[in-house]
This record gives structure tokens, sequence and C-alpha cells, in this order.
């Protein structure tokens, strides 16, 4: 019997991206799993002599991870292929799954009215969920149906976390000032603007940098409620902190207080003794 032979190629080609493939590739009956870590993208391309037709299945998310507000609207991507000759049938999305069997957010009475999927073409997916709770905090998958398989479900999706807004308080490196942090669990996407409230009145001037606000504890105008929020979404206001009174009103009524019960004691006893 003669031998054959059959010559494999490995190339390895490299370049910075920002999002994340899970891809299947096949070669007549060659198969490879492709997957891009963090921001390379690494391919390992196999190529055999005489074999002829690359066919590959893949899902890009274009972000790892989503921090979004509670009560905010998030949008989730991806685009995705598959060869010529396969005709999709379904596509969904999903974040709970058990033995490849997985459950249709759009089914999902936890999401209902929540959820729509964006017009869908042959090549991109979006999944829009709206009013965010923190329950909504999971890793989200898509998933395509064609006449020959079925994809996505196995490799990871992208993470969202929802959380809420607080505002903090900590002492700033000069004396007497006090830096209030419009604080979140995570990092939220996209940098948003932050804005800041006094009394429930926007504050039009603030000394202001990223989600931090600057106050003087010892200044009479800075005494009061604050709040925060991002632009967009100035209706999601954080629980209002309330800084206090600066030393020198304290002091003020710490002495009015001294002087009305000494009142109240002289009072007494000029009654006492007559």
């Amino acid at each position: 019997m003669k031998r054959k032979e059959i010559t494999a190629t490995c190339a390895l080609m490299c370049q910075p991206l920002t999002y994340f493939l899970f891809s299947y590739c096949q070669v007549g009956d060659a198969t490879m799993a492709l997957r891009k870590p963090g921001s390379v993208f690494v391919v390992f391309l196999l190529s055999m002599a005489g074999v002829h037709g690359l066919s590959c299945l893949n899902v890009t998310y274009t972000k790892r991870s989503i921090c979004a507000l509670k009560g905010s609207t998030v949008d989730i991507t991806c685009t995705y292929r598959h060869p010529s000759w396969h005709n999709v049938t379904e596509v969904s999305w999903f974040n709970k799954w058990e033995s490849g069997v997985t459950a249709d957010l759009s089914q999902d009475p936890e999401y209902a009215g929540r959820v729509k999927y964006q017009p869908t073409t042959d090549k991109d997916s979006t999944l829009r969920i709206t009013d965010l709770r923190e329950s909504d905090s999971a890793e989200y998958k898509f998933r395509f149906t064609t006449t020959a398989v079925k994809w996505g479900y196995s490799f990871p999706g992208i993470t969202l976390i929802v959380t809420d807004l607080q505002v903090k308080e900590t002492p700033g490196t000069e004396e007497g000032k006090v830096t209030l942090t419009c604080s979140t669990t995570c990092t939220l996407t996209d940098n948003p603007t932050y804005i800041w409230y006094k009394n429930g009145q926007l504050l039009t001037n603030p000394n202001t940098q990223d989600n931090y606000l600057y106050l003087d504890q010892f200044s009479s105008g800075d005494a009061g409620s604050y709040s925060c929020s991002v632009v967009g979404y100035e209706n999601l206001r954080s629980p209002v902190m309330f800084f206090g009174e600066p030393k020198s009103l304290k002091n003020a009524v710490v002495g009015i207080i001294v002087v009305i019960l000494i009142l109240i004691l002289c009072l007494f006893g000029f009654m006492w003794f007559r």
C-alpha cells in the first residue's frame, strides 16, 4: 500500500483587538478551537495540502464585561459567523444553562417586558435589557442554531454587573477638606459624567473631578444633604448623604445652649431664695 503524505502548516498571527472571540473551524476532517483571551487575538491556522473548504463558526463579543446602573438600560452585543451553506433557524440569548440545555431570556418570567432582541441580521445580534435589577448580574451568552449545528452555549460570554450609586465621605488631603465619592461596586462602562445635587438641587459649578466632589468642612455654605447621578440617568440618584454642620456653627449652637442653661439655673436660684 502506498503511504499518503499530508503536509500541515501552522501559522501564528497576532494583532491587538478589543473584542472577545471563540471560534470553531473545520478543514475536511480536521477541527480547531480558536480562542481570543484579553486584548490579544491569537489564531492558529491549519492548512492541509489537497484539502479545501475552510468552514468556521464563531461568536465575537464586543466586551468582556459590562458594569451598568440599577434601573438603567444595557445593550449586550455580539457578531457571529457561519459557513454560507448553513441556514440560521434560531437565535437566542441566555444566562442559565445545564448540560447544554439553555433557557431563552425572551421566555424567562424574570425578564418579562424587560428583554428585547434588537433587529438581528445574519452577522450580529443585540440583547437589550431595561430596568436593570441587581439580580440581573450574570454571564450572558448568545446561541444560534443552523440547519447543521447549535453553536455558542459552551463558551464564555459577557459578564454583566449591576450596581447602584452611593455617596461616601472621606477626609481630604488638606486640613479641613472633605471628599465625597459617588461610589459603585464596579467601574461603570463608557466612563459616564457624574452629576451632584445639594439639598435636592443641581450643583451648577461644583468643585469636582471624575466621581469626586470636594468640600470645605469649615464652610457653612457646604453644609447640607448630597446625592449624585450620571448624565443620561439623572432620575437614578443615589440615596442622600448628610454633610454635617461646620464646626464654627456647631460651636456657636453649643454656646447658645450653655448660656440658656445658665440663665435657667440662675432663674431657679433667684426664685428659690425669694
